[in-house]
This record gives C-alpha cells, structure tokens and sequence, in this order.
C-alpha cells in the first residue's frame, strides 16, 4: 500500500470518529466552531490532493476534542 493510500485511509477513519463523537458534543461554541474549522480544512485539503496537510488538519480537529 503506498503512502498516499495509507493517508486517505487514515484521514477517512478519524474524519468518521470525529462525526461521530461531534454529534455529542455541546458547550463553548467558540471551541467547538474551532474544531469544525480544522475539520473543514481537512476536506479542502483532501479535495485539493494535499493528504499531509489533510491528515494534520484532522488531527488537529481530535486534539482540540480530546482537550475540551
């Protein structure tokens, strides 16, 4: 499997984990807009081909989940 496969895989599971648990989440809507940011940034990226950026940007969306 190549690098780039191996990176989309990746970015659709923790794209799905993120939706799923987003729908559960509810307080500070300045924080949560912040996630949604990265996680839109995730799909421009993937959309754009730019996989490591893509990856970094739903990673960044999960750690910003993780802390609140």
């Amino acid at each position: 499997m190549s690098t780039d496969e191996r990176l989309s895989q990746e970015i659709k599971k923790w794209k799905g984990k993120l939706a799923s648990e987003m729908k559960s989440v509810s307080g500070n809507e300045e924080f949560i807009n912040n996630i949604r940011a990265y996680e839109s940034d995730t799909d421009y990226f993937y959309e754009k081909g730019d996989l490591v950026r893509a990856f970094e940007a739903v990673v960044w969306a999960w750690a910003w989940l993780e802390i609140g």
